[in-house]
């Protein structure tokens, strides 16, 4: 039970409870991500341990900001192999937490471990994020707008803050080394209407990973015009 015991302490760490049944969900989703990363490249972490603080308490650590405690509706965007909204989603069961994804075989395994481990506060999406944030069923509907993607903040800004509300929050999770990607991304947050309200540093237990939660508060509404098509967000950042 050494993995229950981690993931304990962790979400203890955030002002959580990680129930026996919680943590039966989140194994049998590691058993699901295995098996299916052998036919289709979900992560690049297989290890169990890895999988464990590398991605479900990584996850979890973004309950150390209360607007994931608090908020009703939550678009992770780009989700990939679902994090970290699958992870949010099952702490929280009262959440109403919706996956993005642009590759409809990620898609249908989110589908798979949603239904084989019972999470019914979860819907799935397949498309582009700058195509999702132009439905209008979508776009400025969420409390939090999150994403765990690779790119910079100039380009997640344009593809996440269209989906939040205004008076709600965009909350990237980004690696150890942030301070420049702040700094190049001020005025395309500023244009998106969105703030920078903080950068939250994490930290997972048992290794030496520092990330961090770049908290984005929505302050207006995006304009109309953004996010533009895919091949000029990232090859033409606002600046």
């Amino acid at each position: 039970m050494k993995f229950y015991d981690l993931m304990s302490k962790s979400a203890e760490d955030v002002g959580l409870q990680l129930s026996k049944e919680q943590y039966e969900k989140f194994i049998d989703y590691m058993k699901l991500l295995q098996e299916w990363n052998e036919k289709i490249n979900l992560t690049a972490i297989i290890d169990d341990e890895e999988i464990i603080k590398k991605h479900f308490i990584d996850s979890i650590k973004a309950f150390k900001r209360d607007e994931f405690k608090i908020a009703r509706s939550l678009i992770d965007v780009g989700t990939g192999a679902g994090f970290p909204g699958l992870p949010i989603a099952i702490m929280r069961a009262d959440l109403n937490v919706t996956l993005l994804d642009s590759l409809n075989k990620r898609v249908s395994f989110l589908n798979t471990v949603i239904n084989r481990i019972g999470v019914s506060n979860v819907t799935t999406i397949h498309s582009r994020a700058e195509d999702g944030a132009k439905d209008v069923k979508l776009r400025e509907n969420f409390d939090i707008a999150t994403s765990r993607a690779v790119a910079n903040m100039s380009v997640l800004s344009e593809l996440c803050l269209p989906y939040v509300k205004v008076g709600g929050s965009f909350i990237a999770l980004k690696g150890p080394s942030v301070d420049q990607e702040i700094i190049e991304s001020a005025n395309a947050i500023k244009i998106l209407g969105g703030k920078i309200l903080e950068v939250c540093e994490i930290n997972i237990e048992d290794t030496e990973l520092k990330h961090n939660l770049v908290v984005v508060k929505k302050m207006d509404r995006s304009p109309k015009e953004y996010p533009r098509r895919a091949g000029l967000i990232s090859k033409n950042p606002i600046k």
